[in-house]
């Protein structure tokens, strides 16, 4: 009895370890979980550094492509490569104000060729052509401005001095008289009236269509903008002098050596007052010879003894002579 009651207290015990270890067997569960989910941990920020490494290398390896790829090409970074194309016609505009003909064509034609130039980019570089003697050029320019623009007097008044350099005169009167419509329609400050119909006048001149003259030399006095050039008062003389007028040219040249007389004292240079001084002497001898044509011997001695004085005062050795040379036939 007692070995049956041992034997089952064996049992019983050793069931009670076989319950043990089943119930601890969990445990080790519980303490393999933990290890198993800290390696998916590290596996997963593995991944993801991995993926951002990659990134940043091939943001890497774009970045040195690019950095490297200037001094590749051997492409030089200037100042001006660097410029915006309203700075091209700017600095082209300034050089050639400056008179550095050959720089301004250069930036003007990289405006044009970056595309969406404006007109006055294309009058502009006509202009510097023009003064740089191509005018085949200057003329593609100007009549590429024109047809962007049919009211653009400056474009006219451009083409009209072109034409005047080729001696075109009657193509240049049309486009000074385009440039008169068009400044009556679309008006530009940048050019005045007075200037048109002078230029007008000086044409008409050229071209001894002297009632023209007249006509376009009056208006342009007449305007009340701008200074008055003393040239058109001694022009329209002319025109008055070729028709047979000599009253009204005697006047108008008087009108001139007045004009200079003012300009003269605001001169700010020895060479201006000179160039208006020799203008004002010139204007003296011819009144003296209409002076002479209409019967008025001493107004026309007046006249010289003015102009002697001149020549003199310029230390013009050949005037000097050529006038006294005239005194004397008049005595």
């Amino acid at each position: 009895m007692k070995k049956n009651i041992s034997s089952k207290n064996k049992v019983t015990k050793n069931q009670s370890k076989a319950t043990t270890k089943a119930i601890s067997t969990p445990k080790n569960i519980k303490q393999a979980c933990p290890k198993s989910w800290s390696l998916s941990v590290y596996i997963y920020w593995f991944i993801i550094l991995f993926f951002i490494a990659a990134t940043f290398y091939i943001l890497g390896r774009s970045h040195s492509s690019f950095v490297t790829q200037t001094p590749t090409q051997n492409v030089e970074i200037t100042e001006e490569a660097l410029l915006q194309t309203s700075d091209y016609y700017e600095s082209g505009k300034a050089k050639l104000i400056e008179g550095n003909i050959t720089d301004a064509i250069t930036d003007l034609t990289t405006a044009i060729d970056a595309g969406n130039a404006s007109i006055d980019t294309y009058i502009l570089r006509g202009e510097a052509y023009m003064q740089a003697g191509n005018y085949r050029n200057a003329l593609e320019d100007f009549n590429t401005a024109i047809e962007k623009d049919s009211l653009n007097a400056i474009a006219y008044y451009d083409r009209a001095l072109l034409n005047i350099r080729l001696e075109d005169y009657s193509m240049a009167l049309n486009d000074i008289n385009n440039a008169l419509a068009a400044q009556a329609s679309n008006p530009n400050t940048i050019l005045q009236l007075r200037d048109l119909y002078a230029k007008r006048g000086q044409l008409n001149l050229w071209l001894k269509n002297w009632e023209g003259a007249i006509a376009d030399y009056t208006n342009s006095l007449a305007r009340p903008e701008g200074i008055v050039n003393p040239s058109v008062y001694a022009e329209r003389a002319e025109a008055y002098t070729a028709l047979n007028n000599y009253s009204d040219a005697i006047n108008d040249y008087s009108s001139a050596i007045r004009v200079i007389s003012e300009q003269i004292q605001g001169a700010t240079t020895s060479e201006e007052r000179e160039s208006l001084s020799s203008q004002a002497m010139s204007y003296f001898e011819k009144s003296a010879a209409l002076n002479l044509a209409l019967g008025n011997p001493q107004a026309a001695k007046t006249d010289l003894d003015s102009a002697y004085t001149i020549a003199i005062a310029l230390n013009d050795t050949s005037s000097i002579e050529r006038i006294q040379n005239l005194l004397t036939d008049l005595q």
